[in-house]
């Protein structure tokens, strides 16, 4: 694969064989494309929404109280979200579907669909009882990912700070990873770096 704008002509051969340029292949059970992090957030989305539809009869089971089904949905939907998010570059688009992801996933804990015309504020005054203090589910992947840089640079700067032959292209540029972390903290990255 190869971020390079005009692409890749240099074949590359291992034991006599070409390898092929490809735009997107999967590792660690992560997407790696070259179109940034949109089409693995795409994939964890449909992943947690598979899991969800799974355990339909545990959502439906009037026995079971919401806090108890709420902890089931954190461990066994929430988690395959979750996986490798701290690599995740965000943007508007995909902020908005991670909130509806999490809101699909309280509605169908509560057993309301979207016919039934309640609002998503009353979907949370609904499920706040049964779940009390906690962390929406996108303020849980920005906090992972800041995390993650907080241990990155402590650790390995050069890797993540070094210098790198070229420049950007002209016109708009698309988000970086790194562009997140000001945009969160109110910081540039070097006063982000400082402060860990």
């Amino acid at each position: 694969m190869t971020n390079n704008t005009t692409g890749f002509s240099t074949d590359i051969r291992v034991n006599g064989e070409k390898l092929d340029c490809v735009n997107r292949f999967k590792y660690l059970g992560a997407i790696i494309a070259d179109e940034g992090s949109k089409p693995d957030i795409f994939v964890r989305i449909a992943q947690a929404t598979a899991a969800l539809a799974k355990l339909k009869t545990i959502w439906n089971d009037r026995n079971i109280v919401l806090s108890s089904k709420i902890r089931l949905m954190r461990s066994l939907v929430m988690s395959i979200f979750l996986y490798a998010c701290e690599s995740w570059t965000l943007t508007a688009d995909t902020e908005r579907r991670i909130h509806a992801m999490e809101l699909r996933c309280l509605r169908k804990l509560l057993g309301i669909t979207y016919k039934d015309h309640i609002s998503n504020e009353e979907v949370r005054n609904r499920t706040r009882p049964g779940i009390g203090p906690h962390e929406e589910l996108l303020t849980t992947v920005k906090r992972r990912k800041l995390k993650w840089y907080g241990h990155v640079t402590r650790s390995v700067k050069t890797i993540l700070h070094g210098p790198v032959q070229g420049g950007r292209r002209r016109s708009r540029q698309k988000k970086r990873w790194e562009d997140n972390i000001p945009e969160w903290t109110g910081m540039t990255l070097g006063a982000a770096m400082s402060n860990n």
